[in-house]
């Protein structure tokens, strides 16, 4: 068919069905139909053509990074959850459900408080540590190491509160090999990390100096700034967290300070595992290893991953 008898079909496609063209969101594309009059048959509305007219939108790397961070808070929230619910069915297991007579479990209550754990979480798992076939939970941590796939050389710690430990390891395995990563020796990674307590407070939040005041109020050790991707605008830098690191006998006072000033804070997570040295890798590497964090904190014997990529 000649240009011009094509344009004439189309010309006619147009007069016959005038407000017949409806656009829709790039995820459904539009669809050429009548609006009005006669309906269409069943076999017409079937077989109705599907075209694209862009290619669908993606999301940016930047505002990808942004919803990784929001992600990995939320995520981090719910596992320490998770974690004190997991120390208090082990603290009653071991010395009763009274937090009189089990300082154990009274040392664990403190700790929720302290880690601002909502009283139903706490109550529950009181609750739920009396039933029949509730195991205690052993403390262990797996390690694993990326980079023999061209991740970036990047370690990560995984830490797991689990009652089944054989279940636990070869669920991790699987995640790790699925993911192309490799389970390290004991040991071989672990060392790359100091163990500490942490405050996490959102850069937009609070001035850098003024945490660095904080901390010497209180005798903290440090104020860890983010790192920030000097590719990413100013405004994309708003998930980013500083840490305040100071040992356990400050933690107290560090939390109190900070709510005394009015700055939001995140908790950690009983502890968290900083890097000794942080190491940069690229995009790939980077998007790989997120991945992989991803998976294994959907585990639910995982508590938290550590890692020492920037």
């Amino acid at each position: 068919m000649g240009s011009s008898a094509s344009a004439r079909v189309f010309t006619a496609l147009l007069t016959k069905f005038p407000s017949g063209l409806c656009f829709k969101s790039p995820k459904h594309p539009f669809n050429l139909h009548r609006n009005g009059g006669t309906s269409l048959s069943s076999k017409s509305v079937n077989t109705v053509r599907r075209i694209w007219t862009f290619s669908p939108v993606c999301m940016g790397r930047r505002s990808s990074k942004i919803a990784g961070r929001k992600g990995a808070q939320d995520a981090k929230k719910a596992k320490r959850y998770s974690k004190i619910g997991k120390e208090i069915v082990s603290a009653v297991k071991k010395g009763g459900p009274s937090p009189i007579s089990n300082t154990v479990l009274a040392t664990v209550i403190e700790k929720a408080k302290e880690l601002d754990v909502p009283k139903d979480i706490v109550e529950r798992n009181i609750k739920r540590a009396s039933e029949k076939g509730q195991e205690a939970y052993i403390e262990k941590f797996y390690e694993a190491r990326l980079g023999v796939y061209g991740y970036g050389g990047a370690g990560m710690v995984v830490e797991v509160l689990t009652d089944k430990i054989n279940r636990s390891v070869a669920a991790i395995r699987e995640v790790v090999k699925g993911c192309g990563g490799k389970m390290a020796d004991p040991g071989s990674i672990m060392f790359k990390f100091r163990r500490a307590r942490v405050v996490n407070v959102k850069v937009t939040d609070a001035e850098k100096d003024q945490l660095l005041g904080i901390a010497l109020d209180v005798g903290a050790e440090d104020v860890i700034e983010p790192y920030l991707d000097e590719d990413d605008p100013e405004e994309d830098h708003s998930e980013n967290y500083y840490k305040i690191v100071c040992s356990t006998s400050k933690y107290s006072e560090v939390l109190a300070k900070l709510r005394e000033e009015g700055i939001p804070l995140e908790p950690d997570n009983g502890f968290e595992l900083l890097p000794i040295t942080s190491i940069e890798v690229d995009d790939e590497a980077m998007d790989l290893n997120k991945d992989l964090m991803s998976k294994l904190l959907e585990l639910d014997d995982v508590d938290a991953v550590y890692t020492d990529q920037k």
